[in-house]
């Protein structure tokens, strides 16, 4: 198991290689997490002229500190060129679980809405099986008839100390068994009450940058956007 300096170089070395995708007057999606938190500084080094939307307040803040220009995701902006964000889990066919920072659906919607979607990670996340906990994003209302619903296909924990998503929803995780993720990721998106879900297909990921212990890049591609 890497430490935490080992398990920072690594984080580092992906987040400075999805920087080097970005190319000037280009619009970025800009993810949430700490591995993004690496790459926001890499790519304003770079001093290009981008247009960046954020999927959480945190990143913005930060993007907008760092002299990023930072737009509303909405009528204006259809497609990106290009979203970087990090992952919880990848596993080797492409499938992603995302949302330990609680914002997977706006992270969703940015990656689906991008020409290029590359994940960054630090080499602990690449996972032989997809595994619990999948983050889950619920409705407050009805709340308690959705976690019913829910205990069908396994156990359900609203996350502790968590405050609402970035649009005022309320955080769980899935703790039950996954199996086949595409499966488990259709039950929960059926399940009335269940804003979305932490389970990423790989149709959605064009490449998966790993850092690796000596600091160099393992370069995945998925899939052709």
């Amino acid at each position: 198991m890497a430490g935490d300096d080992e398990r920072d170089l690594q984080k580092r070395a992906a987040a400075a290689a999805a920087a080097d995708l970005v190319q000037d007057g280009t619009t970025v999606g800009l993810g949430t997490g700490s591995t993004v938190a690496l790459f926001l500084p890499a790519l304003a080094r770079r001093g290009l002229s981008v247009r960046c939307v954020a999927t959480s307040e945190a990143t913005e803040r930060q993007a907008r500190a760092l002299g990023l220009a930072v737009e509303p995701f909405d009528a204006r902006i259809e497609r990106l060129d290009l979203a970087v964000d990090g992952a919880d889990q990848v596993d080797p066919a492409g499938w992603l679980v995302k949302g330990g920072g609680g914002a997977q659906t706006r992270e969703k919607i940015v990656a689906a809405a991008a020409e290029r979607f590359a994940v960054i990670v630090s080499a602990d996340k690449v996972v032989a099986a997809i595994g619990p906990p999948i983050p889950l994003e619920l409705m407050p209302f009805g709340l308690g008839a959705t976690l019913r619903l829910l205990s069908s296909l396994g156990e359900v924990r609203i996350r502790d100390g968590a405050g609402p998503t970035p649009d005022g929803g309320v955080l769980a995780d899935y703790m039950g068994p996954v199996g086949e993720p595409g499966e488990l990721a259709a039950r929960l998106a059926a399940t009335p009450g269940v804003v979305d879900h932490g389970l990423f297909p790989p149709e959605m990921v064009t490449e998966v940058l790993i850092g690796t212990a000596d600091g160099s890049v393992e370069r995945r591609e998925v899939r052709a956007r």
